[in-house]
């Protein structure tokens, strides 16, 4: 009796099995609630406002050394960079003193960027031993865009020999067939890749690959285009493009360039006429917007120089800052910086202070800076 009493639970054991193996009992289970992420820190955590409107600032210093305008902009002002103008045939290690001053002159604890214009032809500041002789943009384009790539990853590695982590290239204009003689800013010296959207493309994410492969970032210019205009934004005012709209070619580009990997643009001190006829470029909400919302570039922008260029000459130089900001750009390039950057700084400190409005763009700005260096500068 008690082995067939045995025999009986195992075959209802076994049933049972069975009919939990085609209609599963029902869980009680609490179910284990799932992980809210964390978000991330905050970089302006920290911060004063001081150094908050200071990273918005590159400040120009010379090749031969860290001047004491730079150094003051870095120490007292919190700059968040510096570039390197004017022209240097001391070559790789005399320029690397310079960045490493920078960065030992900052004591944030916040990577600074070192930049400098590095394209070839007529545009190269460091120059001399260790340096090659970089040839022009249009000999670039004769180039096939592996060639150049395997080209710029070279020259990517000179510089960051050097100290620069960003190199203000690769220019990203289209100048039109036969148009280059009548194109001051870029045709006239050969700066541009070619005289087509694919051509320009295809060699402009080459050259910003080869620098990324050698640890140095890049920023294509000037957005959203200088291949059209007659006269030269550094030299004359009222410079003026009428061909180029929100859907040309050469803003298309950028968006392109965006997803090859480029994350910094420069953005032009023309005006646009068919975009924006009012202001320039770089103080223009409508032109920045295209940038951001129809390009849906999530990098940061940076102007072109605002401190010494005609185009801008007759804005203040507080202005010029406050309006870059509003307008939604995240860098002020002052590469001529005596006395300058002091004054944009401190109209930006100023408005930050007492409009809100104004002070969320700040703050934003910052933000996408900050970011983007603890992404790339360390």
């Amino acid at each position: 009796m008690r082995r067939r009493m045995v025999v009986i639970l195992v075959i209802a054991v076994v049933a049972l099995a069975g009919c939990a193996a085609g209609h599963p009992a029902p869980s009680h289970r609490t179910p284990t609630p799932t992980a809210t992420p964390t978000p991330p820190p905050d970089p302006l955590a920290g911060l004063t406002l001081q150094q908050e409107v200071g990273q918005l600032f590159v400040v120009g210093t010379p090749t031969t050394g860290l001047g004491p305008d730079a150094l003051s902009a870095i120490r007292d002002s919190h700059v968040g960079g510096v570039f390197l103008g004017g022209r240097s045939l001391a070559g790789v290690q005399a320029n690397s003193a310079v960045g490493r001053a920078a960065q030992a002159a900052s004591g944030d604890g916040i990577p600074l960027i070192v930049s400098t214009d590095q394209e070839g032809g007529e545009v190269q500041v460091l120059q001399g031993p260790g340096f090659d002789r970089m040839p022009t943009a249009v000999d670039q384009g004769a180039m096939s865009p592996q060639q150049l790539l395997v080209a710029a990853e070279r020259w990517g590695a000179q510089l960051h020999a050097a100290g620069v982590n960003l190199d203000l290239a690769p220019v990203s204009d289209i100048v039109p067939p036969g148009f280059a003689s009548q194109n001051p800013p870029i045709g006239v010296f050969q700066r541009e890749y070619g005289s087509d959207a694919a051509a320009v493309e295809t060699h402009a994410a080459a050259f910003a690959a080869g620098l990324r492969d050698a640890g140095v970032l890049a920023a294509a210019k000037h957005f959203p285009g200088l291949g059209h205009v007659t006269a030269n934004t550094d030299t004359h005012s009222g410079v003026t493009d009428t061909t180029i709209d929100a859907s040309s070619p050469d803003v298309r580009l950028y968006g392109r360039l965006a997803h090859s990997g480029v994350d910094v643009v420069m953005v032009s001190s023309a005006i646009y006429a068919k975009i924006d006829p009012s202001q320039p470029a770089a103080f223009s909400p409508a032109v920045v917007g295209i940038l951001r919302d129809t390009l849906d570039f999530t990098g940061i922008t940076i102007t072109d120089d605002l401190s010494g260029a005609v185009q801008v000459a007759s804005v203040a130089p507080g202005d010029r800052a406050i309006r870059t900001i509003t307008a939604g750009v995240d860098l002020v390039l002052v590469s001529h910086p005596t006395g300058v950057w002091a004054q944009m700084v401190d109209a930006v400190l100023a408005r930050a202070g007492t409009d809100p409005a104004f002070r969320a763009k700040v703050d934003d700005a910052a933000r996408r800076v900050l970011r983007w260096k603890q992404a790339h500068l360390g």
